[in-house]
């Protein structure tokens, strides 16, 4: 893993970006290279070239990872992978074409023919992805993987290494001498009669990821991990790897412990301050474009079911104060005529047809813009959850009371990487997202959050 800006990327989407960075530059390099031809194309024709095709290279992976299409997951449908691949391409044009109307060439160079030679590396990289393909050598992608331990959070370890990241090998389990767990069904054990040290040797692992539930008495041959991360093995705890591997917080693996004195956790005045400037910004700029959007939304909610178009409610917000968030009103207007709060589920009855299409497309929460200008909430933060609610999910769920230490947000880490919520099972799932976005937060997580909801509101994905 590749750690910037507090964010963790895998070491092969990192430099498999980086390579269709250099080729969409190259292309778009060559093509002027081609049309000028030796004579004109000089140091400023370079320079020319650097900045309008990285510029268009960073908008077109911006948007391929937005919608998922370097690191698709397993579960996705056929139909779905070409939707997406589609999709990319046609917001890749969109892409191409508003830079090189922001920052035209000049002659002798043809705007067009540069983006013909771009579309066609873009629809090549493309074809490569749908065929499976890769430019990396084999070395970089796959990364093989010994986990120390055989109890139930070995295997846990184990499960979420197999279905979340293709590039990974796993080798097997080490059962340490001082293990008292009993050995989980479907552990490979790989260290009868060997030293953990033999073990990386003849398996030629990259990482060892330890997973025992008791590391003092002996447990644990710190000699022999230390030498193996001074060959270079990488070596973490378990609340490491699936802060790594999966972006989350894992409730079963962390301790306060290790979230006291772990990093993260760092507000500050400058970044409070930046965040609330780009707040301001954002949703000022967010309202004067979807007015037109909000209008035939409430003009079509009228129409089907009459007044009130916005719905408020109580929220708890930053440090535990409520607040009244304001949306479209999705449900009837006798959704919860007892005066029981519940969640809304998969198929809810009480979700009119126009609700159903603003739920889908998102549009229901842009009247929150007004909360996020209004300084109640945050462009991107944890989501905001009712005072019935927080009060039974504090009392149930561990480190719940965290996610309050910093404002609610229109969208949020949570909300791109799990589907809508509707039980306890899934409050908890989602804590372990907000966790790691109040761990790690930072105006870099803040920026791919909001690149990551541009692709849940085009795909639907998610949506109740």
């Amino acid at each position: 893993m590749i750690k910037i800006f507090n964010h963790y990327f895998r070491q092969r989407v990192v430099l498999q970006s980086m390579l269709y960075v250099a080729l969409l530059v190259g292309a778009f390099v060559a093509a002027m290279i081609w049309q000028a031809g030796r004579g004109l194309f000089n140091g400023e024709a370079i320079s020319l070239g650097l900045i309008r095709g990285g510029l268009i290279a960073v908008g077109i992976l911006g948007v391929n990872h937005a919608l998922g299409i370097y690191d698709w997951a397993a579960n996705l449908t056929v139909g779905q992978v070409r939707a997406r691949a589609v999709l990319s391409f046609v917001l890749s044009i969109a892409v191409a074409v508003a830079i090189l109307m922001l920052l035209p060439l000049d002659p002798p160079y043809h705007n067009d023919q540069v983006l013909l030679v771009l579309l066609l590396m873009v629809a090549a990289m493309l074809v490569l992805r749908l065929l499976g393909s890769d430019l990396l050598p084999a070395s970089y992608k796959r990364r093989r993987v010994l986990i120390y331990g055989t109890g139930s959070r070995a295997l846990i370890a184990g499960q979420s290494l197999m279905e979340n990241d293709p590039s990974i090998e796993l080798v097997g389990y080490f059962r340490g001498p001082q293990e008292k767990d009993p050995v989980a069904a479907r552990v490979n054990v790989v260290s009868e009669g060997k030293t953990l040290t033999e073990v990386v040797a003849e398996f030629d692992v990259n990482e060892i990821v330890v997973a025992v539930t008791e590391r003092r008495g002996g447990s644990m041959p710190l000699r022999e991990l230390l030498d193996c991360k001074l060959r270079g093995i990488q070596v973490i705890d378990l609340a490491t790897h699936f802060e790594q591997l999966l972006g989350q917080i894992h409730l079963e693996a962390v301790s306060a412990g290790w979230l006291i004195f772990g990093d993260g956790f760092r507000q500050g005045f400058l970044r409070s301050a930046i965040k609330r400037t780009f707040d301001i910004v954002g949703s000022g700029v967010l309202l004067l474009v979807a007015a037109p959007i909000m209008l035939l939304t409430a003009l079509a909610i009228v129409i089907e079911s009459g007044m009130p178009i916005f719905y408020r409610q109580e929220r708890v917000g930053l440090n535990g104060r409520s607040f009244n968030v304001i949306k479209f009103r999705s449900m009837r207007q006798d959704a919860e005529k007892d005066g029981t709060p519940r969640w809304a589920g998969s198929g809810d009855t009480r979700v009119t047809r126009v609700g159903r299409f603003i739920r889908k497309t998102r549009i229901d929460e842009l009247p929150q813009l007004l909360c996020v200008l209004k300084g109640d909430m945050s462009l991107v933060g944890p989501r905001p959850e009712r005072p019935y609610f927080v009060e039974s999910l504090t009392r149930d769920i561990p480190y719940y009371a965290l996610r309050h230490g910093i404002k609610p947000g229109l969208t949020g880490w949570a909300q791109v990487r799990y589907h809508y919520g509707a039980s306890v099972k899934d409050a908890e799932q989602k804590l372990q997202y907000d966790l790691y976005y109040v761990k790690n937060n930072s105006w870099f997580l803040d920026l791919i959050v909001l690149f990551e909801t541009v692709g849940v509101v085009l795909t639907g994905k998610g949506a109740q």
